[in-house]
């Protein structure tokens, strides 16, 4: 099932169960993919397409999160908390550390890196392998230290 074929199940079963939160956030994803539709020209989105659309949209309130608990917001911490876990939802399956970390060794392994000039060169390389599956700030601290 795609991605937009789930959000319009959910939306439905939100509506029906008159969770707003849930709702409001299901929309918000969906105007996200239609906007990116239309700005590639394209009818349907493939399924990476979709998951940039989903990581962007879990990276701008985790950005936001942060930026409120250091601003003392409760309120909006809260409202951002549901929010993420609802994005959580539709993302794929996040890897272990140690998981990460096999990746992130055979990654620099392949490279040939051996310092943290090569810093770049692991970093593209290891993103598109763990693309939706890891936080990017985890990888870059995970390269870093496979480098020192």
């Amino acid at each position: 099932m795609s991605l937009l074929a789930l959000l319009n199940n959910d939306m439905k079963q939100a509506m029906k169960g008159k969770d707003k939160e849930r709702l409001s956030v299901i929309r918000m994803v969906k105007a996200s993919l239609q906007n990116e539709s239309i700005n590639l020209g394209k009818d349907d989105l493939t399924e990476d397409e979709e998951l940039t659309i989903l990581s962007r949209e879990l990276k701008q309130r985790k950005d936001s999160l942060h930026e409120f608990e250091a601003a003392g917001r409760e309120d909006l911490v809260k409202k951002l908390e549901v929010e993420i876990n609802i994005l959580q939802e539709y993302m794929p399956k996040q890897l272990t550390d140690d998981e990460l970390e096999a990746i992130v060794q055979e990654t620099i392994l392949e490279v040939q890196a051996s310092s943290k000039k090569d810093m770049g060169k692991v970093m593209s390389a290891v993103m598109p392998k763990v693309k939706g599956k890891a936080d990017g700030s985890k990888v870059n601290k995970m390269v870093l230290s496979n480098l020192i």
